[in-house]
């Protein structure tokens, strides 16, 4: 099946399936059912087979799942199996916090440079990532692969970068700036990235709870 067939709601429990699965590894476990998956994910043991099926299934019935072999072919569905490179557009707090994620190197992902238009940062290495100027941008994308940018940059600036990204070839965006992008190339796939929204689901769930005490 092919993935455009798959709900994006489905492909949003992937990476917690996977992030679960990791930690049954670190602990020892080599098999699981889907029932006891669904108690430490509170997702239904339902759910999780027919999520599981929009990829071929992977359980046994009476055995469960094999947790080393799960992992792996959720790390694959994933594309978690190969390296992608990463620039970041913006070199302030927030990008220099995702080049000091090391985190991100063990699953595939691997920041190889930051842009930034400040003088003062020229040259400046982020856990050896060097940060050039953004002027540098098209010459170091003709000469590097890049997989995905990552825009941590003013909303105001983003389309502009963005498309400009786009022309230079690159088909993912993680997009940090607080605006939805308008890119010429509608294909190219963007990832929004709202820190805010996190914080008011959490205010909201905040009120709720002492409105229920």
């Amino acid at each position: 099946m092919q993935e455009k067939e798959i709900s994006q709601a489905v492909i949003r429990r992937m990476p917690r399936y996977y992030r679960y699965l990791g930690e049954l590894l670190e602990d020892g476990v080599e098999r699981i059912s889907s029932n006891d998956l669904s108690k430490r994910m509170n997702v239904t043991a339902s759910q999780i087979r027919q999520d599981l099926n929009n990829f071929g299934g992977f359980g046994q019935q009476g055995y469960g799942y094999n947790v080393k072999f799960l992992y792996e072919e959720i790390g694959k569905i994933l594309g978690l199996n190969q390296k992608h490179n990463i620039i970041v557009i913006g070199a302030g707090n927030l990008g220099q916090a995702l080049a000091n994620y090391a985190k991100f190197e063990k699953l595939g992902f691997v920041i190889t440079a930051l842009f930034d238009v400040n003088p003062a940062l020229e040259g400046v290495t982020v856990r050896g990532i060097k940060i050039h100027m953004l002027d540098e941008l098209e010459d170091y994308c003709k000469d590097h692969v890049v997989d995905i940018a990552a825009l941590t940059m003013p909303k105001e600036k983003a389309d502009a970068i963005a498309n400009r990204l786009v022309n230079l070839g690159i088909q993912a965006i993680w997009n940090f700036a607080h605006v939805d992008l308008d890119l010429i190339d509608k294909d190219v796939v963007v990832e929004n990235v709202h820190l805010s929204d996190s914080l008011m689901q959490l205010s909201y769930n905040i009120v709720k709870n002492k409105q229920n005490k």
